[in-house]
């Protein structure tokens, strides 16, 4: 049997985030794994807790908890209830464990941290699909994730139809 592995997937509840979740599940995902959901927040917001986990990020917060809306409202959240189902389903039919850790600050440096931290064997992102233009001005997280985590990472690129679909 092979070991358990830690896949982070970087989760802010875009169409295109759900759909790397989805390819996660159906592509990745195996009996036995840990699924680590990693939110970053905008730094620009103060929960109060912020300061408590400002470098390391929240404590890994199991699924059951993290369901509970008084635990996401805390750590400045507001879940999606398909994302949260089809952690659950997958959580049931695929025996993995699913938590979630929370970073405060730049997407880009913090997913690398999270990739480090939190030893991953693997990071799936969602691609916004930014223009050259936009990419040039914004910078492209994906892009600075792919060229800088410390675990292979996929991303995934949503087809125009699919980025109106809910899941």
């Amino acid at each position: 049997m092979a070991k358990a592995r830690s896949i982070g997937i970087g989760m802010d509840y875009s169409a295109t985030s759900k759909i790397a979740l989805k390819w996660a599940i159906d592509n990745l995902i195996e009996e036995g794994d840990k699924i680590i959901i990693i939110h970053v927040v905008s730094s620009k917001l103060e929960p109060t807790n912020k300061q408590l986990f400002e470098d390391t990020g929240s404590p890994l917060i199991p699924l059951d908890e993290f369901r509970e809306i008084n635990v996401s409202k805390y750590y400045g959240l507001n879940p999606d209830r398909e994302v949260l189902d089809m952690l659950d389903t997958v959580s049931k039919l695929k025996k993995v464990i699913v938590v979630a850790k929370v970073y405060w600050g730049d997407a880009r440096e913090k997913l690398c941290d999270a990739a480090e931290h939190l030893k991953l064997d693997s990071l799936v992102l969602g691609s916004r699909g930014l223009g050259v233009l936009k990419r040039m001005l914004l910078g492209s997280v994906s892009n600075h994730v792919v060229q800088n985590a410390t675990c292979p990472v996929t991303v995934v690129k949503a087809s125009p139809q699919s980025k109106n679909k809910s899941y």
